[in-house]
C-alpha cells in the first residue's frame, strides 16, 4: 500500500462523499480512482454501462439484490 497525496481541497471532498455514499474516505478515494481508471479505458461507455459491466464481473445478480 502507497500514499497517495492529494490536495486539500480534494480530501475534504472525498470526506464529505464518504459520508453520503457511507464509505470510509480511503474506499470513496479508491472508488472514484478506479471508476476514474474505468472511464478514461472506456470513454464510449456511459457510467451506467460501466457499472453494469463490473456487476456482472464480481456475478452480482442485480435482480436478486433488487428484491426481485
Amino acid at each position: 500500500m502507497g500514499i497517495v497525496k492529494i490536495s486539500e481541497e480534494l480530501h475534504e471532498e472525498v470526506r464529505k462523499a464518504s459520508t453520503v455514499m457511507v464509505r470510509s474516505i480511503n474506499a470513496q478515494a479508491e472508488y472514484w480512482l478506479k471508476m476514474g481508471m474505468l472511464a478514461e479505458a472506456n470513454p464510449d461507455l456511459p457510467f451506467s454501462r460501466i457499472m453494469q459491466e463490473q456487476m456482472k464481473y464480481a456475478d452480482v445478480d442485480v435482480r436478486k439484490a433488487a428484491g426481485g
